[in-house]
């Protein structure tokens, strides 16, 4: 099962993703469930918990002002619309299931999200996004976090740049297959996002 949600976190992110590109591109044409749809198929051979993915997925979307607005004092320095697209999802998505999802663990859902970040995201993102999340949890239970072999001083939100996004070469040869089989997905014609870039802070 773990395996298996792990893939359907990716298949969330990108749907989110896509999800907030176009919006973004003011694509008004755009509906959530039929992306969805096509992306779960693309992986119905692999991925069974389907309600993880769709309620994850209509879940971050429907929570996501609450959610920025929960993230912003998390990295002051850096506005939500300076942090890189990619990072973005991903601290939405962990940051709805450290509130919606109690029967993850808070160090699976901050470990998930590092993963997803050294797999799509910039050299930095993986820090990035486990101090920004670690310190979620400090503020959402008042508890110390500690991650798998991520948690270091060095992760903290407000002294960790919100890193560049991987280039395309980069993500094809992140190490997990799923990671590759998504990339490829998302690069269809039709629906190819444009590479997000990270703003610098003036």
């Amino acid at each position: 099962m773990a395996s298996n949600r792990h893939l359907g976190r990716i298949v969330a992110l990108q749907t989110l993703y896509e999800l907030d590109f176009r919006r973004e591109a003011g694509d008004t044409t755009f509906d959530l469930g039929l992306v969805l749809k096509r992306n779960v198929a693309r992986y119905e051979s692999t991925v069974d918990d389907v309600f993880f993915i769709e309620e994850l997925v209509k879940g971050v979307e429907k929570h996501e002002k609450a959610l920025d607005d929960e993230l912003r004092p998390l990295a002051p320095e850096w506005p939500l619309e300076q942090i890189a697209r990619m990072d973005r999802v991903v601290l939405r998505m962990g940051l709805y299931e450290l509130h919606y999802e109690p029967d993850v663990p808070p160090k699976v859902v901050i470990n998930e999200a590092v993963e997803l970040a050294k797999a799509f995201g910039g050299d930095n993102s993986s820090k990035f996004i486990n101090g920004v999340l670690g310190t979620a949890l400090k503020n959402k239970d008042g508890q110390s976090t500690e991650t798998q072999g991520e948690a270091t001083p060095e992760a903290d939100p407000l002294e960790v740049k919100p890193p560049e996004e991987k280039t395309a070469s980069q993500v094809k040869s992140a190490k997990t297959p799923a990671a590759a089989k998504v990339k490829k997905a998302a690069a269809t014609p039709t629906e190819k996002p444009a590479k997000p870039r990270t703003k610098k802070a003036a």
